[in-house]
């Protein structure tokens, strides 16, 4: 007995697969192999080739082509950026799941949150509230850009960290009140101001 083959989603069309790619390079921080793209994009290498070599030729101004782009260009933090393109988040998430971009660790995830809902803060008080050792975090995220020194705290002399212009731009966020609000996700957030402080040695 046969049955009947259940319908399959017809393939993306080549306009969706050069957004996607322009996508995928919008956000990577070195160049990507063909490889990599053919996996993002469950795509043959040559296909993706071609499709690279289109792109480049189209924005040296040698094609008469319209079609949409992978990126679009917001106002953010002060200044203009490019960003992808939503329409191709899927793609680029996939992209980065895979391992291609280095990921910050648990720890200076939440550090990095609290710096940027309670900044400026010290590694004191951001070690209180997640009740380790902030020390690592600290000079992990310094490392990269997204939060810095930006004074000393008038009482204990402990040293204050804050986001910086490049944590907005990567959030793509015009000022830090463009944060979501914490409160209504943490009930009871408001107890972090009774923590008493605990200067950085």
């Amino acid at each position: 007995m046969t049955h009947p083959t259940e319908p399959t989603e017809p393939p993306h069309d080549t306009a969706w697969y050069r957004g996607a790619i322009e996508a995928v390079l919008m956000v990577a921080d070195e160049p990507v192999a063909p490889t990599d793209l053919a996996a993002a994009l469950d795509l043959p290498v040559d296909q993706v080739e071609t499709i690279c070599q289109d792109l480049a030729t189209e924005y040296r101004g040698e094609s008469e082509a319209h079609l949409p782009r992978g990126f679009e260009l917001r106002s953010v933090g002060g200044g203009w950026r490019i960003y992808s393109a939503p329409a191709f988040a899927d793609v680029v998430e996939r992209f980065c799941q895979e391992g291609h971009t280095a990921r910050l660790t648990q720890a200076a995830l939440e550090t990095l949150a609290i710096v940027a809902y309670r900044g400026p803060i010290s590694r004191g008080r951001i070690g209180a509230i997640r009740g380790v050792s902030a020390d690592s975090a600290v000079r992990t995220l310094i490392s990269r850009g997204l939060i810095d020194e930006v004074g000393t705290d008038e009482t204990s002399g402990a040293r204050l960290y804050a986001t910086t212009q490049l944590f907005l731009e990567r959030l793509g966020l015009t000022s830090l009140d463009a944060l979501e609000p914490l409160a209504p996700r943490l009930p009871g957030v408001e107890a972090l101001d009774e923590i008493e402080e605990h200067p950085a040695r």
